[in-house]
């Protein structure tokens, strides 16, 4: 009985140690895999302020048309104001 009792207190131990193991590997992976859901979130949200940028903002050749209409105001604005005189 004896022995019995001790090779179950021994197969009792090493089950207790495995647990310990598959517990901090558990817990590293959680870690791990929080750091990685932190880390897409952050490039999600750039990638979306990214994309509201560019669709607010206007394309190189609307750019330049907007410019020129601005310069042609402010020129006309100019010519206004000396006539005025």
């Amino acid at each position: 009985m004896e022995r019995v009792n001790s090779s179950l207190c021994l197969e009792n131990l090493r089950m207790m140690h495995e647990n310990e193991r598959l517990r901090r590997k558990a817990l590293q992976l959680d870690q791990e895999n929080k750091a990685l859901l932190a880390e897409l979130k952050r490039k999600q949200q750039q990638q979306a302020s990214a994309s509201k940028l560019q669709q607010g903002a206007p394309s190189s050749s609307s750019a330049a048309s907007a410019a020129a209409t601005l310069a042609n105001h402010k020129a006309a604005g100019k010519a206004a104001h000396h006539v005025n005189k």
